[in-house]
């Protein structure tokens, strides 16, 4: 039986588009402009750290580790972030998560100069207690705010900001290391730019609007409020997690959020991480973390764009993403694994004018543009299982803390001299493997109604009305 609380479709649910009159400044536009450059300073800047390959070290060791502390943490943050929406507001809890992304960049600073290392894993604490927070805060925002045929596009606009930062630190990086055809770490001179850049984000989330402000086309107001006790919230949070719908998608998370250690790592120097990873010169990596960026936002805004097409049934748009997806990874997966093994006999030494060079560097390139894909997809999952408001908070934190606890995993064990041995690359490929069928048993019932809610009432659009 349908829930009586969200029985009752809108016309906009339908896809149905209306114009109701919006001022610029409250519009979803706006809104989904403004959390763009919060992702943009925050973890926009992490990752354009951490595409350098492990935070722009010669060695990942160390920045391997405190990623994985940063993550773990992340997990509890995330699991408990519905409570601070209680008391401030999810705007608040918006600002919040920026605070620790400017101590996390300031540690990775202290360690390329000054060879530091507590403040580094310091910073990675402050990080993983904000970040949660932030992880969940920006999710429900980007699900709640947009107009149902708007929600593909915002995901693929909002998530544009997250690789501009990958994208700006790239260029700057590469402007700076041009002539450098050596391996090494990376100029710390491009930590003080990150750092200045991320002190910035919570000035920005103050432009936020608040839920109640936010106009949309189709004149329904958004809510994003918990009114309930923090305790029944734990416990309504927990329920959802242990829901079959959601356990099943557990895996195909792991796919998608595994890959970011393994693909950052492999674009690291080799020497600590034995002869399964090549060795890229510095300006390599920086054209790395630049190409994949700008290859990444515009596969990822293709997919924001396709899911969007409401005059395709959503059975359909959901199906061929999926098996898109799941294709292309298996595909790129099995040229990491021919890769990684060649390597383990060649030990080969990688500069853009190196022979070989294309491939090596090709590989790095498809991973990063498939995280991406699946970054995006994942909120397609969360968006058709979604029944009300409360419910968009609550998926939103089990979905960035169940992110949380996979890249936790992939950056401890990549951290780990035995486990590069064995290779994150086939792990993750296995991964890949096994997570296919559970996460179809969801996704095939989106598009047509059935009894256990696995076609949310606030996701993407049915085809338009025919009045």
């Amino acid at each position: 039986m349908a829930d009586p609380k969200v029985s009752t479709e809108s016309a906009s649910d339908k896809g149905e588009k209306r114009d109701y009159p919006t001022r610029w400044y409250r519009s979803t536009f706006y809104n989904m402009t403004v959390l763009g450059l919060c992702n943009f300073a925050a973890p926009g800047i992490w990752g354009a750290m951490n595409s350098l390959g492990a935070g722009g070290a010669a060695s990942p060791h160390l920045v391997n580790s405190a990623n994985a502390l940063t993550f773990c943490l992340m997990v509890l943050s995330c699991y408990f972030s519905s409570i601070l929406v209680h008391y401030i507001g999810i705007k608040g809890a918006l600002i919040f998560g920026t605070i620790g992304f400017a101590p996390y960049a300031a540690g990775l600073y202290t360690n390329n100069r000054f060879g530091n290392e507590w403040f580094t894993l310091f910073g990675a604490a402050l990080c993983g207690i904000s970040a949660g927070v932030f992880w969940m805060a920006e999710a429900a925002i980007a699900i709640a705010y947009p107009e149902p045929w708007n929600k593909g596009k915002a995901l693929g606009y909002w998530l544009t900001y997250r690789l501009s930062g990958q994208i700006l630190g790239g260029a700057i990086n590469l402007g700076l290391n041009a002539d450098r055809n050596q391996a090494g770490k990376v100029s710390y001179t491009v930590f003080l730019v990150f750092i200045a850049l991320q002190a910035c984000g919570p000035i920005v989330g103050l432009f936020l609007n608040r839920p109640s402000n936010v106009e949309r086309k189709d004149g329904k107001q958004v809510e994003l409020s918990i009114l309930s006790d923090p305790w029944s919230e734990i416990k309504a949070t927990t329920r959802l997690f242990f829901t079959k719908r959601f356990l099943l998608i557990v895996l195909w998370i792991g796919q998608a959020e595994f890959a970011e250690a393994v693909f950052f790592t492999y674009l690291a120097r080799k020497s600590f991480l034995s002869h399964f990873v090549p060795e890229f010169s510095v300006r390599a990596r920086a054209l790395g973390s630049f190409v994949s960026g700008l290859v990444a936002v515009t596969c990822g805004n293709l997919l924001g764009n396709y899911l969007d097409r409401a005059e395709i049934k959503l059975k359909t748009r959901a199906r061929s993403a999926f098996w898109l997806i799941v294709v292309s990874q298996g595909a790129w997966w099995t040229w990491a694994t021919v890769l990684v093994t060649q390597f383990r006999v060649t030990r080969p030494t990688y500069d853009w004018s190196s022979k070989g060079f294309g491939s090596a560097f090709g590989i790095f390139v498809l991973l990063n543009a498939g995280f991406q894909m699946n970054y995006l997809f994942l909120y397609f999952f969360v968006m058709n299982l979604v029944k009300d408001e409360p419910e968009i908070i609550r998926y939103a934190a089990l979905l960035r803390g169940t992110e949380s606890a996979w890249q936790a995993l992939s950056y401890g064990l990549t951290s780990l001299t035995i486990f590069a041995e064995v290779g994150g690359v086939y792990l993750n490929f296995a991964l890949w493997g096994v997570a296919i069928y559970p996460a179809w048993l969801v996704l095939r019932h989106f598009g047509q109604d059935n009894e256990d809610g696995a076609n949310g009432k606030l996701g993407f659009p049915e085809r338009p009305s025919e009045k």
